[in-house]
């Protein structure tokens, strides 16, 4: 899946609720922009943001 999703599409992906996916974008934790009055998520940014945090947990476990 490439391009552009809404937040319930990008909840479904994710497996977290609508809400907290405004909740994140709205605190900056996931790259997201507006389009009027709707959240928007870029798919490519959106894969590097989950191999950078799966990559991070990686080595937190390797450094215990």
């Amino acid at each position: 899946m490439s391009g552009f999703i809404t937040a319930k599409e990008l909840g479904n992906i994710l497996r977290l609720s609508e809400s907290t996916i405004y909740k994140l974008a709205h605190q900056g934790k996931i790259p997201a922009f507006k389009v009027g009055d709707s959240w928007r998520f870029d798919m490519e940014e959106i894969k590097v943001m989950v191999e950078n945090a799966k990559r991070s947990a990686s080595n937190s476990r390797k450094a215990s």
